[in-house]
């Protein structure tokens, strides 16, 4: 056995290798020991914002992990704080599971308040137990009372409350005979423990407020470390999987399951986060950009919410891929948005059409050609999956190329058009160009090209070579549309956040052409439908502003990085 790059160990299985994670070990170990006799995880966001790529290291790690052992993965809602929670954030936040893990089980979907009967019930059960009381101090007084990491808390003045007295008070908390913050239920554990977490923590709290899933119901609320815990074991989750913050909690987690006396408590196992360098994923700061109008939503391609890049054209596979790239520990580590890139890369390299678009258009008249005469060339949709099949292009007189395709004092090793030289027009002709024309700036505006016939691709020319190929659209069936370039959101030379805690914009994140030219087959494409430009990169039709009408082309990724994937 051996440790991978992952934190993985890897067992050899005769001839099979198999790796695995340590969360993996572990749940091997729990189902040897019959500890449990099945497996079922969950993912639990909170319904106040979007989710972002961290997010979907939770996904896919609670997903798959199930799926390894024929398991149940539920998501649930903890909206257990209603002052923060909206039916939007539900919404978008199914959409983004469902669309990960690529097939969501609408029975496998809860809400912590589907437990709130349950939770009140458990509340004072922990009372007539000891184990809760009736607290009156402020929430700065409970801080001050808490202690420090090198002093230990004292008690506080309502602890010893009796039993009677405490069920009174939380009643008359739950019929809203009380205002907000004037009492708590607090855990009775131990004010001197060296854990925080552990020092009498605050279970229920008075909030007056309407819930999104049961309307004014409620006046009290539990809070998220007594809550989670419950509902974990309410659903039967046997690996409650979770990142790092949360394993100074876990003694607070099983406290709760074990004095409520649940059979079969689930069991916490805390995993690293996934950090991206360079990118913004607090929900304030991106709420911030977008009430400040910087991005144009939650959903902005420059954003990594995963609607976002949902909207930009990335796939579940890739993002799935990256996460296991990234792998399973227990060490903090930061990944590059380098290797999301290559993700994305590798994933539609054989999947999607190589089409041509010409991004900021010339016109090239190749003057010999026959007037008002088209003809349909034959063009590999995708010459690396040959499975994929041709198409027919349409090519004539005048044509749009790419303004960097030609110079008129070019550098050396320019191998494009300039005054003299020959190219290869991508799956057409031979052209050599013969003059250009300038507007009153001096800007090239038509270029002016003969064509040799007997160079027709596909038609076995042997003759003379060239060095550079460029590609076109033909002028008079070529579609006008809106490209968008995009950049990272963040400047990386600045740093994410400045001194006053607010984001680093690049100016340059977003580039709008507004007069690109496309082959004719691409203003057909459907909202989402995505495709590889030649020489420009990956698109994809915007499923937010694109219309039948106007259409708007986001940029996935460009097609080269100097990333490359640690080799195994």
């Amino acid at each position: 056995m051996s440790l991978d790059a992952n934190n993985s160990n890897v067992e050899t299985n005769g001839e099979e290798t198999i790796s695995k994670n340590f969360i993996e070990h572990e749940i091997d170990k729990d189902l040897s020991e019959g500890v449990y006799d099945h497996v079922v995880t969950r993912f639990p966001p909170e319904p106040n914002g979007y989710l972002h790529i961290g997010h979907a290291k939770s996904i896919v790690l609670n997903s798959q992990t199930a799926e390894k052992y024929n398991g149940k993965f539920n998501l649930r809602f903890d909206d257990t704080n209603p002052t923060k929670e909206d039916i939007e954030y539900v919404d978008s936040i199914m959409e983004d599971v469902r669309w990960i893990t690529g097939d969501l089980d609408m029975e496998a979907v809860y809400y912590a308040s589907d437990y709130f009967d349950k939770m009140y019930e458990f509340a004072i059960e922990l009372i007539k137990k000891g184990k809760a009381y009736v607290c009156d101090l402020s929430a700065d007084e409970i801080r001050e009372y808490r202690g420090t990491l090198t002093e230990p808390g004292k008690d506080s003045p309502y602890r010893n409350r009796s039993v009677e007295e405490n069920l009174s008070l939380f009643e008359q908390m739950k019929n809203g005979d009380f205002t907000d913050g004037s009492h708590v239920l607090r855990a009775k554990i131990d004010m001197a423990s060296p854990n925080m977490n552990m020092r009498d923590p605050v279970i229920y709290r008075i909030a007056h407020m309407t819930h999104h899933n049961l309307g004014d119901k409620w006046c009290i609320y539990p809070m998220y470390d007594y809550a989670h815990p419950i509902e974990d074991a309410l659903e039967g989750v046997t690996h409650s999987l979770c990142t790092l913050e949360f394993e100074d909690h876990r003694p607070l987690y099983n406290w709760v399951v074990e004095n409520i006396g649940f059979e079969v408590p689930p069991r916490q196992i805390e995993f690293a986060k996934l950090y991206l360098t360079n990118v913004v994923t607090g929900k304030r700061y991106i709420k911030k950009l977008v009430e400040d109008g910087i991005v144009d939503g939650w959903d902005d391609p420059r954003l990594v919410t995963i609607a976002a890049l949902r909207r930009r054209g990335y796939t579940p596979e890739a993002i799935r891929e990256f996460i296991n790239l990234s792998g399973i520990s227990k060490s903090n580590s930061s990944s590059d948005i380098a290797m999301l890139e290559y993700c994305i890369r590798e994933d539609l390299k054989l999947k999607k059409a190589r089409m041509m678009a010409v991004l900021n258009p010339i016109k090239l008249v190749i003057t010999n050609y026959p007037e008002n005469e088209i003809e349909y060339l034959d063009v590999d949709n995708n010459r690396e999956n040959p499975d994929m099949g041709v198409r027919k292009v349409p090519f004539g007189r005048e044509l749009y190329i790419e303004r960097e395709d030609f110079m008129i004092e070019p550098p050396r090793k320019y191998f494009r058009l300039f005054p003299g030289n020959e190219v290869r027009l991508m799956n057409a002709y031979f052209v050599k160009c013969e003059g250009y024309d300038t507007d009153e700036d001096g800007n090239v505006t038509t270029v002016y090209a003969t064509y040799d016939p007997e160079t027709k691709s596909g038609n076995g020319f042997e003759g003379r070579k060239v060095k550079g190929t460029i590609h076109w659209v033909a002028c008079e069936t070529a579609k006008r549309v809106t490209v968008r370039l995009y950049e990272n959101l963040v400047d990386e030379e600045k740093g994410v956040y400045d001194e006053d805690g607010n984001v680093n914009v690049n100016p340059n994140s977003l580039t709008i052409l507004e007069n690109a030219y496309v082959e004719p087959k691409l203003f057909d494409a459907e909202k989402g439908e995505s495709f590889q430009f030649v020489r420009n990169g990956f698109f994809c039709v915007d499923t937010k502003d694109s219309t039948d009408e106007e259409k708007v082309f986001n940029r996935i990724v460009p097609l080269k990085s100097s990333y490359r994937p640690a080799k195994k």
